[in-house]
């Protein structure tokens, strides 16, 4: 039996533009340590269905752990914006949350 990455993988093979199998995969990747490869499917979710809301706030979180923090204060201000294009107040005010956070910590 695959084990739920290789699951996610073999669902993408299948349709690359899944945003959902891409943002799972990207949370597993988070799960085992693999932030690199995680903020590489995040980025291509936020290249390819920029609407997919959550994936600002994960991404911007991947970025910190990484260290990336000027990156991430850029990811979760352009999640703010989409979270309010699509009038998604809970989106926003965790992103808003999340851009605080990382600014206070400069």
């Amino acid at each position: 039996m695959p084990n739920k990455i290789d699951l996610l993988k073999e669902f993408l093979e299948q349709d690359s533009n899944d945003s959902f199998s891409r943002y799972a995969l990207a949370l597993e990747l988070v799960k085992i340590g693999e932030f690199e490869k995680a903020v590489s499917e995040f980025k291509t979710i936020e290249l390819k269905d920029e609407n997919y809301v959550a994936t600002y706030y994960h991404l911007g979180k991947t970025l910190e752990r990484l260290r990336r923090k000027e990156e991430a204060v850029e990811v979760y201000k352009k999640g703010v914006k989409i979270a309010q294009k699509l009038n998604d107040r809970h989106s926003e005010s965790e992103l808003r949350d999340a851009f605080l956070n990382a600014t206070m910590d400069f």
